[in-house]
């Protein structure tokens, strides 16, 4: 079977903002944030090293770099979001992922992150689930994207991401018949 490459980078499809969420859309996203942890165990449960150490596509990180990547970006995201609720439109600091992916804490066991991931989703859907609508209009800057997101769309965002690396793994494992 072949797959086609925009098909293997992006298996949820990419990233595309919603200029203003429901309630209904903000229960789902955060929803698909709080069973990342779970998703994440799941997809990677059972795998040994040979196969956590296989790139969901050529070119691509490892499943053992996704998951820890996932770890990295959700504390970013933590911090991101206390920042805009307790900061008048901070500028945050954008980091490069792939160079991250290349340090040595990336070759630790996956439960690292994994258990990473219980305690920073908790308060993360802690803090979600108490914002009001004007906490959901707060924003941060960021420079890379060169605009301010909302905190909103920045909810959107991470249940796509959630949702995204998680199929990076399932979808490999259904190629690999894993």
């Amino acid at each position: 079977m072949t797959t086609a490459p925009d098909e293997l980078r992006y298996p949820v499809g990419r990233f595309t903002p919603v200029a203003s969420s429901t309630p209904a859309m903000r229960a789902a996203a955060i929803e698909a944030i709080a069973a990342l942890p779970a998703r994440m165990r799941t997809a990677v449960a059972g795998l040994d090293d040979r196969q956590l150490d296989t790139p969901y596509r050529a070119g691509g990180w490892t499943v053992r770099q996704v998951v820890h990547h996932v770890a990295d970006s959700h504390m970013h995201g933590l911090i991101r979001i206390k920042l805009a609720l307790t900061e008048d439109t901070p500028t945050i600091k954008p980091y490069d992922e792939n160079a991250s992916a290349t340090l040595a804490d990336m070759r630790l066991s996956v439960d690292v992150s994994l258990n990473l991931l219980d305690g920073i989703h908790a308060r993360w859907i802690a803090l979600y689930r108490s914002m009001t609508e004007a906490q959901f209009a707060r924003s941060f800057f960021h420079p890379e994207h060169g605009k301010a997101i909302s905190l909103d769309e920045f909810l959107q965002m991470y249940a796509w991401h959630s949702r995204h690396h998680v199929a990076h793994i399932t979808a490999l494992g259904r190629r690999e018949g894993w």
